[in-house]
């Protein structure tokens, strides 16, 4: 039986797991299996770069966080090697990390997670991944505008030409 002391340490292990995971836009549980300690540290300081938080925490403590978190929906996927990312601020931007390194790597799959509270599929979170980042919308939007808005005003220009075509 283990003793009371690592009993207590587990108990403030999970209580702080849980804190961290109640504050998070983003919790993201990935099999990582197959992969390096040099790519684990590469890929741990590029979620850093980001703004995430990577780490490998034991299933159990990991299923006891969130439990205290309101979710016990994800206890199926904790099984066999889990690593946690955690995103406080951003998500899009650590997700989109992940599954850069995940599309490369065989092994390396993303399970599923909680997103702004909620709990989603490894599918989901890939179509999330997927999608063109903030400032690649904006631009896109731009480029759209200002198409239309050169439209209106070839438009304008040629019924000017014509005007003054006929006033001669």
């Amino acid at each position: 039986m283990a003793s009371e002391v690592i009993i207590k340490q587990k108990e403030e292990e999970v209580k702080k797991l849980a804190e961290k995971m109640k504050s998070a836009s983003l919790v993201l549980l990935v099999d990582y299996r197959g992969i390096t300690v040099a790519d684990v540290t590469n890929l741990r300081n590029s979620v850093r770069k980001v703004g995430g938080e990577y780490a490998v925490i034991k299933n159990n403590i990991t299923r006891r966080a969130l439990k205290e978190c309101g979710i016990d929906t994800l206890d199926e996927i904790l099984t066999g090697p889990t690593a946690v990312i955690i995103a406080n601020d951003e998500y899009l931007p650590v997700l989109k990390a992940i599954y850069s390194y995940a599309k490369d790597n065989d092994f390396y799959k993303i399970k599923g997670g909680v997103l702004e509270g909620k709990v989603s599929s490894s599918e989901e979170l890939i179509v999330l991944a997927k999608l063109p980042s903030r400032e690649e919308l904006i631009a896109k939007l731009a480029g759209c505008l200002l198409a239309n808005v050169s439209k209106l005003a070839a438009t304008l220009d040629a019924v000017r030409v014509k005007k003054e075509a006929e006033e001669k």
